[in-house]
């Protein structure tokens, strides 16, 4: 008896180191995923999401990121084949399929295969037609007015994505998320300091041209604005760099 319990009691330690030992890889793989994110502007934030999903979410040989504007336009972003492109051209077609229902009703949509799916008839019938995509797993990435996105991932083979993959997936997609809008507001926040930059070494150039108060200068930069229907930071800049004040109309 003994024995046996001393056996069990291994088995069982066994299962259990194995289920840690996975555990810790998944949050290496996200911690160094957190890393990788960190201070890359919003293209390069797309293009490591989509990688980083490929290689660690179990199944997936392909993704992408959809942006999804005006509620009813679908683009295939930083895609790592033709295939999602494909997926999404169809689906902005037909106005129906998993990226859309990902962004607009469920956080996240799985096809075991698409052979066997009911939902979305138009769509399922042209993507088994037009290409030679079987699984599928989409997760709402953010909202942000009528600009939606859908981290979408795809398998050439049947029931290959099971609840592991989802749980994995959910995790690589908040990751995600948070990494995109991040890095979002740090290119705002770098465009906004470079625009007041602009903005402050051209009106110095008035105030030394014209002799007048930094108020004026200002004002002369808002009419140059309102003239040429031209935002102000960059009628700024083009004065800052050829020295001229646009009073016509701006042809690019």
């Amino acid at each position: 008896m003994q024995a046996r319990s001393e056996a069990g009691h291994e088995q069982r330690s066994t299962h259990n180191e194995g289920q840690w030992s996975g555990q810790d890889e998944l949050a290496i793989a996200l911690a160094d995923l957190a890393r990788e994110l960190q201070q890359q502007d919003p293209e390069d934030t797309l293009e490591a999401m989509v990688r980083s999903a490929v290689e660690m979410i179990p199944g997936v040989e392909e993704g992408s990121i959809s942006i999804v504007l005006g509620r009813k336009t679908v683009t295939a972003q930083v895609p790592t084949s033709e295939l999602p492109s494909r997926v999404d051209a169809i689906q902005t077609e037909e106005g129906e399929g998993p990226c859309l229902s990902a962004v607009y009703e469920h956080t996240t949509v799985r096809i075991p295969d698409l052979e066997t799916e009911q939902r979305w008839p138009a769509f399922v019938r042209r993507a088994m037609a037009e290409t030679d995509v079987r699984g599928m797993l989409a997760f709402q990435l953010f909202v942000e007015d009528e600009n939606l996105g859908a981290l979408n991932l795809f398998s050439r083979r049947p029931h290959v994505f099971d609840d592991e993959s989802e749980h994995v997936g959910l995790l690589v997609a908040a990751h995600a998320a948070v990494a995109f809008a991040d890095s979002r507001r740090n290119a705002q926040l770098e465009e906004a300091i470079a625009s007041r930059d602009a903005i402050g070494q051209a009106k110095g150039i008035l105030m030394e041209r014209y002799k007048i108060t930094p108020q004026q200068a200002f004002f002369l930069l808002t009419e140059a604005s309102n003239r040429t229907n031209t935002q102000l930071a960059k009628v700024a800049d083009h004065l800052v760099t050829s020295g001229e004040l646009r009073t016509g109309p701006n042809r690019g």
